[in-house]
């Protein structure tokens, strides 16, 4: 390649529309799409992005942002016209829109149970529900809905969360089988714990220190994930790359689901 050729993107004029783009992970995946050559567009209850979506604007000055809840259906098809009519259509829907919250089955207030499903299930179906229509008249697509390994797995006082999660990585695999050969591809990401504003919130509260430690040496690496990691699996989910990838439930968390230590290892000689 010749100094002067100008790299090509691996989705260089895809048109990727990113819900939670404000901040987390969904601005990682913002950022990342746009240094692949991505146009990207911007959903989220935050009225600003934080640095990494601006520098994803900076990046694909066509970048478009939009305020919406994603559990408010109306206002999502509205945005996905909207997107539509800004960028030309949608190629990749990232749902990373989510939130915390749980606890002991019966200490959880069913409102709190449905503000957790509202935000995790529900509003990772509206935007495909109203993305979808889109796809099928494009002939192509390609959803990545960001789940968790809590929906892989049970957790103490999971309740709402992984209940939440867990329906998001079987919808992805329903919508895989359903639209496969309609031309559009459909996986999850199930990060480890990652640390972002929503994980700050949680484990900066006060008397979790040491459960803390527990969690972050329970990820075989020995550390916590940074939003970064994550978007580079949604990039390559994303891409031509993972063309026979469909129906997945990637796991990127560290070693987390691995298995469990017992110290072993350290007999071995192996810390």
């Amino acid at each position: 390649m010749h100094a002067e050729e100008q790299h090509v993107g691996r989705l260089q004029g895809k048109v990727a529309l990113i819900t939670g783009a404000a901040s987390g992970i969904g601005s990682a995946c913002a950022l990342r799409f746009a240094e692949e050559g991505a146009l990207v567009a911007g959903i989220d209850v935050s009225e600003e992005g934080d640095e990494r979506w601006k520098k994803a604007c900076e990046l694909a000055p066509k970048s478009w942002f939009a305020v919406a809840d994603v559990r408010d259906g109306a206002r999502i098809a509205e945005v996905v016209g909207e997107v539509c009519s800004h960028l030309g259509g949608v190629d990749v829907l990232v749902n990373s829109a989510g939130t915390a919250g749980g606890g002991a089955v019966h200490d959880v207030a069913p409102e709190e149970f449905d503000r957790v499903i509202g935000i995790n299930l529900t509003g990772t179906f509206l935007p495909c529900h109203h993305v979808l229509p889109v796809m099928l008249e494009q002939g192509s697509g390609n959803i990545i809905n960001i789940a968790s390994i809590e929906g892989l797995q049970g957790a103490e006082g999971g309740s709402a969360y992984n209940a939440s999660k867990g329906g998001v990585v079987l919808l992805t695999r329903c919508m895989a089988m359903d639209y496969a050969r309609k031309g559009i591809r459909v996986n999850a990401i199930c990060p480890g714990f990652i640390e972002t504003p929503m994980f700050d919130a949680v484990w900066g509260m006060e008397g979790l220190e040491e459960l803390k430690d527990r969690v972050r040496n329970a990820h075989q690496l020995g550390r916590f994930g940074k939003p970064e990691e994550i978007a580079n699996a949604a990039v390559f989910l994303a891409c031509e790359e993972s063309s026979f990838i469909t129906g997945h439930a990637l796991p990127v968390d560290g070693g987390f689901t691995a298995g469990q230590r017992f110290g072993f290892a350290k007999m071995m000689g192996l810390e």
